[in-house]
């Protein structure tokens, strides 16, 4: 009876320490957003062609798997980080818009953050900066630094056209008192630490966000004689929609106004210094990694929460359903699975990140997250994969893209079909053109009908 008992105590003692090993061997997860970062920083020449000054954002993508055919589930930051950190789509959420009442959204209510997720499973988590916005449940994080803005130089705005964030020009600041900068240290002296079980660090930097103030020295890289500006279309929208043209409304105004005052070159140089400074703070934290006894068991995840409009389509910033503000970067490191220089051109989406990460800690996500694990990609960045860069944005306008074309639906049967491979700037509109009426029944089918969306969440303006 003792060898017997000495026996299963020996088997629980074995099975324990083979848990606690599993456990140990759990990857680290430092997950890494940059907003309104344009796809085109790592040499996209169908949308830009011109200077780019991004090389620690390069070096990352050249060590792992970049995927050169991101998308966003919707093109505004709050939603965007709403569907990735909750694993809920906007179509199943209903966050379509940024400043919505989030709670009155019963999907969002019932799931399970993504970070909650990691710390109910043994994880020590933290997020400093704009890593959510909007959707961020206090029960997600162990440690958290929330964003906040730089202060605006003296005499801002700089251009005389603007009374908004929409302005640029040097700030005042040092460079290590600005809060991009601060949340970088914060996200080091993590990678510094000693850590007694696996973590997720998530740091977001709000630059390239509009107004584009930041120190002299990362406008001296881009001299303006060395700046490509965006080739422009003068009569873009007149083949878009009535629904299409409005999501431009407020915007293009302020991009007639930087033409007018012969200041697109000066605008572009502005946002390329604004990336210039948050890639050398995003490579301070990568150097901090490699640097740390955590390299070799860390998940390194890169993205940008939607891309940008520079004067294309008649548009600035985000928030409509075109290449420039739906196309994101997205890149993973994971040791012992991606290989130095793998490039996947598969049609995926942010909303892929959540059960990405679930699989790749051996963790299990909830039923109702949405997306498909990218693991099979960052294994073989060649392997079949069916389409899932679907965008939804206001009420419930939709669009897809796959290998060659792009379909948009808007409300009252209002459309917009492109073939990309064409027509990669998406200039026409060939919604009407027989040639591709069967293509365009297959995509019709593909997307969710207006009916099966979750209706607009009001905004918190609207709450009673």
């Amino acid at each position: 009876m003792k060898r017997i008992c000495f026996c299963v105590v020996v088997l629980f003692s074995v099975m324990t320490a083979r848990h606690a090993v599993a456990a140990s061997e759990r990857m680290n997860v430092l997950l890494l957003i940059v907003d309104d970062l344009n796809s085109w920083m790592l040499g996209d020449t169908n949308r830009y062609a011109g200077k780019v000054v991004a090389p620690n954002i390069r070096k990352l993508a050249e060590s792992g798997v970049i995927f050169n055919r991101a998308y966003t589930a919707c093109p505004y930051c709050s939603p965007s980080r709403t569907a990735f950190l909750s694993g809920i789509s906007p179509m199943k959420s209903g966050v379509y818009d940024n400043g919505v009442d989030m709670d009155r959204s019963s999907a969002l209510q019932q799931s399970t953050p993504l970070p909650e997720l990691f710390r109910k499973s043994g994880y020590y988590t933290a997020s400093y900066g704009k890593v959510a916005h909007g959707f961020d449940p206090k029960d997600s994080w162990n440690d958290r630094i929330g964003h906040r803005r730089d202060p605006v130089p003296p005499g801002a705005p700089f251009l005389s056209f603007t009374r908004g964030e929409q302005d640029w020009g040097p700030i005042h600041l040092a460079e290590e008192e600005m809060n991009d900068t601060k949340y970088a240290d914060a996200a080091i002296k993590q990678l510094q630490k000693k850590h007694d079980k696996p973590f997720l660090v998530a740091c977001g930097l709000f630059h390239p966000h509009m107004p584009w103030y930041v120190p002299q020295k990362y406008f001296d890289l881009f001299p303006l004689n060395e700046v490509t500006v965006p080739e422009l279309m003068t009569d873009d929208l007149d083949d878009v929609p009535p629904l299409g043209r409005a999501v431009t409304n407020g915007k293009s105004k302020f991009v007639e106004q930087v033409l007018a005052h012969g200041l697109h070159r000066e605008a572009v140089q502005a946002y390329l210094a604004s990336t210039a400074y948050s890639d050398a703070q995003m490579g301070c934290v990568l150097d901090a990694l490699d640097k740390s006894p955590y390299r070799d068991n860390t998940i390194v995840v890169m993205m940008s929460d939607n891309g940008f409009h520079l004067g294309e389509k008649n548009h600035w910033q985000k928030a409509t359903l075109w290449e420039e503000a739906t196309h994101v970067l997205l890149m993973f490191r994971i040791p012992g699975m991606t290989h130095a220089g793998g490039v996947s051109e598969r049609f995926v989406s942010l909303q892929d990140l959540y059960p990405t990460l679930a699989e790749l800690c051996g963790i299990k996500p909830p039923d109702d997250v949405d997306g498909s694990s990218l693991v099979p990609l960052l294994k073989n960045p060649d392997a079949e994969w069916k389409s899932t860069a679907i965008s939804a944005l206001y009420d419930r306008y939709v669009s897809i893209r796959t290998e060659r074309f792009r379909y948009t639906r808007y409300a009252d049967d209002q459309e917009e079909f492109y073939d990309c491979s064409k027509d990669p700037r998406e200039w026409t509109n060939v919604i009407n053109n027989p040639e591709y009426a069967a293509e365009i029944k297959k995509l019709r089918a593909s997307v969710p009908t207006q009916s099966d969306m979750a209706l607009p969440i009001p905004s918190k303006k609207d709450k009673q």
